[in-house]
């Protein structure tokens, strides 16, 4: 089974701003609540291994997710694919500007290769959704 989810949001703050946040894979990382430490990794900085905590029998306390931005179009759209034993992640971030409010469309596809993964994300996706947009507005300095 496949988890997918998107979500829109829309912020009164120019697109290059967005870009700076939602292209930095620390910044990512940071914003999930599951995902308790990190290191990016590679020279360009588009790769990180993430330390996610999954609550799940059979899998223990956390599981690497080796993560890489695939896809980058400044400041407009970027990709990210994480690998792991337990999970295949793609996450992609568009944005769209008229100068004045940006839109960020988020789009996550979750595929679990073990048992109870994509119960575990499909109940927690919307929280987690939660907290990106919450760290995105504290980076603009916007109000939740």
């Amino acid at each position: 089974m496949t988890v997918r989810v998107e979500r829109t949001f829309t912020f009164d703050a120019p697109a290059e701003q967005v870009w700076e946040f939602i292209a930095d894979p620390a910044k990512r990382a940071e914003a999930i609540s599951v995902v308790e430490s990190y290191e990016i990794t590679g020279k360009d900085g588009r790769e990180a291994v993430w330390q996610v905590s999954l609550p799940i029998p059979g899998i223990g306390a956390t599981v690497a997710v080796e993560t890489e931005d695939v896809e980058r179009d400044p400041p407009e759209y970027v990709e990210f694919v994480g690998k792991s034993k337990a999970l295949r992640v793609t996450g992609r971030h568009t944005i769209d500007s008229d100068g004045e409010t940006t839109t960020l469309r988020n789009e996550f596809v979750v595929d679990g290769r073990l048992p109870g993964v994509e119960r575990f994300f499909k109940k927690n996706f919307e929280a987690e959704l939660d907290n990106l947009e919450a760290a995105l507005r504290e980076e603009l300095g916007l109000k939740p």
